[in-house]
């Protein structure tokens, strides 16, 4: 099971306890997953699509519970795809179509089909817990997230923009910052940070996914941390084998041409321990002198060495 699929079936066992979070979650599933027919005979009809049978089971008894409407489940198998499902909840009575559609605000009293998800003046979303089952049914709907071992990335599909900027802004009342991208026809309502999925999965209410996202993220950093110091300290030691291979080079090329003997006395005695010892720290350099020399005086010394080599090098190239 992906985990969008773990998450989803997380979300499909909760049934909000108060009838208005059950419709501001109804009212996000018909509204971006629904479809409203009409007959002839001006009947009204609601079918819900969806490819998971925890949602369609979720829907199922959304309905039921909230509205006790005569409800319906089809189950339709993809001719190509063997393993794929379409379940189709339907509301086919007239009486109960109309009653869910009035609730969830999708039908005015003049039975025209319109809908009106703003904050402002929509009694589904007014208050902060019916935001939050508008959220999880949204997500039930058309939403998706990724494997986080992968990356991070939420999502919720649109058909119309209005749809899109009316999500972006119920996120926004919990300072959940979602962007919105076209793809192809559809709007797409996403989150990319992993601290605001965290956080749009605790609105979501769910916790089970939040603990598994939040093990993998810790887990992450725990692995870029070790690979950043990790590395950090390869670099340093390539950089301290570099120079020290580069101080024998110098020191031998002293030794072969001029000698020590015109060198001063410290230096003369910095040269030897180099070669003798050529895997030494400065520190451990500093400590076999005497008397014994800091990390910095030694450095200078074998830079006043370098230098002299460098001066020999030109003057023979002259």
């Amino acid at each position: 099971m992906s985990f969008s699929s773990e998450v989803k079936d997380e979300l499909s066992r909760q049934m909000p306890q108060a009838r208005h979070c059950q419709i501001a979650e109804t009212a996000a599933i018909i509204s971006l997953c629904g479809r409203i027919l009409i007959s002839s005979e001006d009947n009204y009809c609601i079918k819900i699509h969806t490819e998971n049978i925890a949602v369609a089971r979720k829907y199922f008894t959304l309905l039921k519970k909230t509205f006790q409407a005569d409800t319906e489940i089809s189950i339709k198998q993809n001719v190509y795809l063997k393993k794929s499902r379409t379940y189709t909840v339907t509301v086919a009575k007239h009486e109960d179509a109309m009653r869910i559609l009035k609730a969830v605000r999708l039908i005015d009293e003049h039975q025209e089909i319109g809908e009106n998800l703003s904050i402002v003046g929509n009694l589904v979303v007014q208050q902060v817990c019916c935001r939050r089952s508008f959220l999880r049914g949204a997500f039930l709907a058309t939403g998706s997230i990724s494997d986080p071992e992968k990356s991070y990335h939420f999502e919720i599909v649109c058909v119309t923009m209005a749809k899109a900027e009316q999500l972006q802004a119920i996120m926004a009342t919990f300072d959940i910052e979602a962007k919105i991208i076209r793809r192809k026809r559809y709007f797409v309502v996403y989150i990319k940070e992993g601290s605001q999925i965290v956080d749009i999965l605790n609105v979501m209410e769910a916790h089970v996914a939040l603990m598994n996202l939040e093990n993998v993220r810790i887990l992450k950093e725990m692995r870029n941390s070790v690979n950043r110091r990790v590395n950090c300290e390869t670099a340093n030691i390539n950089k301290t084998v570099s120079a020290a291979v580069k101080q024998v080079e110098d020191i031998t090329y002293i030794r072969d041409t001029v000698g020590f003997g015109k060198l001063a006395e410290g230096l003369e005695e910095i040269a030897l321990k180099r070669l003798e010892h050529p895997e030494a720290t400065l520190k451990e350099l500093g400590l076999m002198l005497n008397p014994p020399v800091g990390k910095s005086g030694v450095n200078h010394r074998l830079r006043k060495l370098g230098s002299i080599a460098e001066a020999i090098r030109e003057e023979k190239q002259k």
